[in-house]
């Protein structure tokens, strides 16, 4: 998820200024993540500078007085081109496999690796499944989203428990030939 192209879907429905784009933001999305006010102001300067906001008027605010953005036609494509283009999940592997692989390149045991983010990964499906209770609809969504994505991260877990007999082999095989 991109705070631009977040920036851009609260500006399609009508102009405002940054401290209120933050608190939409935070309250649609902003599960355990909130926008710091710093990043939502220079994202906007950086959309305006790219031609996908303007400022149209500025309101008085408690203090300092408040520049309103609209979205432009521009930047209305930019964000439909955005919604319509799939995620392609990345090509890098995550940080586990890696961590699984070094361990057993620098001669350390997997399994801990693995046991450990298992015991994480299960503790943080039982937080997000009892915080689906008291959410609401967009806390739960995104709590599902979460657990799907443990949910295959656990089975990944259990294939490469599996396979451990084999990396090593293929990994110690690598470190001999290098000999």
């Amino acid at each position: 998820m991109t705070v631009p192209m977040a920036l851009l879907a609260l500006l399609d429905d009508g102009p405002a200024h940054g401290f209120v784009l933050k608190r939409r933001y935070d309250s649609v999305l902003g599960q355990e993540r909130e926008l710091r006010y710093g990043q939502v102001y220079a994202t906007l300067s950086r959309l305006e500078r790219d031609g996908f906001t303007s400022g149209v008027g500025v309101e008085q605010g408690e203090g300092a007085e408040r520049k309103v953005y609209a979205i432009t036609d521009d930047g209305v494509a930019e964000l439909d081109r955005w919604l319509a283009t799939p995620h392609e999940p990345g090509g890098r592997p995550t940080e586990l496999f890696t961590k699984v692989i070094l361990a057993l390149v620098a001669g350390r045991p997997a399994e801990q690796i693995l046991d450990a983010h298992r015991r994480s990964y299960l503790a943080r499906m039982r937080e997000l499944t009892a915080a689906r209770r008291t959410g609401d609809v967009i806390d739960r969504l995104a709590g599902d989203h979460q657990i799907a994505h443990l949910e295959a991260d656990l089975n990944w877990i259990e294939i490469a428990a599996a396979r451990l007999g084999d990396l090593e082999r293929t990994i110690g095989a690598e470190k001999e030939a290098r000999r």
